[in-house]
C-alpha cells in the first residue's frame, strides 16, 4: 500500500467521490488481495475536482503542506497513486501512526 522512494512515498488509494463527507477510512483489500487506503470525498469526479479534494484530504490527514501531495497515477480511475514529497521514512511512519489511530 505504501511504497518508499527517494524523497517521497507513494500511497495506493481507492477513491469514492460524491460521498457525504471527506474522510479516510483506513486500509481495505481489493479483489486481487492487494491493500489500499480507502478514501471518500464529497467532490464530483469532474475536471479533476475529486483528485484535488483527495490531495487536500491526504495532506490534512498526514499534516503536511498541500503542495507536497499529488495524484501521480490513475487520474481517471478509482484506484490512484498519491505521492507525498518529503522524508520517506518519516512519512511512512506517520501513515502507520494515523492508521493505528494516533
Amino acid at each position: 500500500m505504501v511504497r518508499l522512494s527517494a524523497g517521497r512515498i507513494d500511497i495506493r488509494v481507492r477513491l469514492t467521490p460524491k460521498s457525504s463527507a471527506d474522510r479516510i477510512e483506513g486500509v481495505a483489500a481489493a479483489s486481487d488481495g492487494s491493500a489500499h487506503l480507502a478514501a471518500h470525498v464529497r467532490a464530483v469526479p469532474e475536471k479533476g475536482a475529486a483528485n484535488a479534494a483527495l490531495e487536500r484530504l491526504v495532506a490534512e490527514w498526514l499534516g503536511v503542506p498541500g503542495r507536497t501531495v499529488s495524484v501521480t497515477g490513475g487520474a481517471t480511475s478509482r484506484i490512484k497513486t498519491v505521492s507525498v514529497a518529503g522524508d520517506a521514512a518519516l512519512l511512512s511512519k506517520r501513515v502507520e501512526e494515523r492508521l493505528a489511530g494516533g
